[in-house]
């Protein structure tokens, strides 16, 4: 592995992680074993979950760091899925750096308000993130990576465009037409919105990596809602600074958005321009894995099983998933995962048997 920043007792550095399919896939290699794992496998579908989280918001949960690592294990635990995902969220940067922001259940991240001024996002971006603010995250990191042994942890963001649009909305949206709005009507505070929330997000991802974290995936949710003119030059340079934080450290990214056929080969010039050498394309449901390895040629991908499928009767699924890995294998490495995350209703024992049908592939 090249000279990297990361410690010598990190994962990756001390050789504990790096041999892991996850993080071979990353690299272009098709270790032994396909390795899956499942976005949002770190929550709501788990009676477990359900049990510890009892009397404890979504946002507090994440800022404990005991109660976040023990929900970050128990998918690994319970499935055998091939990396943690760090359970967090995307908004928590922002709670942290001061900004009033609730996660409301069956809603999603709403604001104390819309910032859709240039008065507005000026006295957003006058906040800075303390580095000591990220301190639990810290310590729920590295809490979980020693319980994890060989098994990477991987660490997330949310990308600047898809916390933009959260901030200027005020709350979830289906057109982000406020934001986009903001975009053309006032280039220069749309600018300096995504520069702050860029910043947020890549402290964010240092911090997980640094504590030992093996990879990172940046989420960009909202992206699809966007030209690929406007992506090109409104969003992808955030995006770029947001993930140039991790790459000193020589660690994988993944960057994954919803509806974004149209932006796959522009996704994927965020991570090379961003420096991160070792990455995937993430690819939602919409788009088969072997029209995507088309459009990436020698790209690995990730992707991407329809989550409306883990309702249907097994031998549904069970086709649908022998086809994605069918498609998978047109790219140069392939890390099975949903095309987006895990309904909150599904039953957990179906993700068991689907990790047992990848890794017999």
């Amino acid at each position: 592995m090249k000279s990297t920043t990361i410690a010598p007792t990190h994962p990756l550095a001390d050789g504990r992680t790096s041999a892991a399919p996850l993080v071979q896939a990353l690299r272009g290699d098709r270790p032994g074993r396909t390795p899956v794992w499942f976005m949002r496998q770190a929550g709501r579908s788990l009676p477990e979950y359900r049990e510890v989280r009892q009397g404890t918001d979504m946002l507090e949960a994440c800022l404990r760091p005991e109660l976040a690592s023990e929900i970050t294990l128990q998918p690994v635990r319970r499935h055998g899925v091939d990396a943690a995902v760090f359970f967090s969220d995307i908004v928590v940067p922002l709670k942290l750096a001061g900004v009033g922001v609730d996660i409301e259940p069956g809603v999603g991240p709403v604001m104390d308000q819309p910032y859709r001024t240039a008065d507005d996002v000026a006295g957003l971006v006058s906040r800075a993130l303390d580095p000591a603010a990220l301190d639990p995250i810290r310590e729920a990191v590295a809490l979980t990576v020693a319980e994890l042994g060989t098994t990477p942890l991987l660490g997330f963001g949310g990308a600047p465009f898809t916390l933009a649009a959260y901030l200027v909305e005020g709350r979830p949206s289906r057109d982000h037409l406020a934001a986009r709005t903001l975009m053309h009507a006032d280039p220069a505070t749309w600018d300096a919105l995504v520069t702050w929330t860029a910043d947020l997000t890549g402290a964010f991802l240092r911090a997980q990596v640094e504590a030992g974290a093996s990879a990172v995936q940046l989420f960009d949710s909202w992206a699809g809602s966007l030209s690929l003119a406007d992506y090109t030059a409104r969003v992808a340079p955030a995006s770029t600074r947001a993930l140039a934080y991790v790459a000193d450290t020589g660690v994988p990214g993944i960057h994954f958005g919803t509806g974004t056929e149209h932006l796959l080969p522009a996704m994927r010039s965020v991570l090379v321009s961003a420096g991160i050498t070792d990455h995937a394309v993430g690819v939602d449901y919409r788009t088969p894995l072997d029209e995507a390895a088309a459009l990436l040629p020698g790209v690995p991908l990730q992707g991407n099983i329809d989550p409306a499928l883990l309702g249907a009767p097994w031998e549904v699924l069970e086709a649908h998933v022998r086809d994605v890995v069918a498609r998978g294998r047109k790219a140069e490495a392939h890390v099975v995962n949903l095309g987006h995350g895990v309904p909150p209703d599904t039953d957990p024992t179906v993700l068991t048997r689907v990790v047992e049908l990848v890794h017999s592939l």
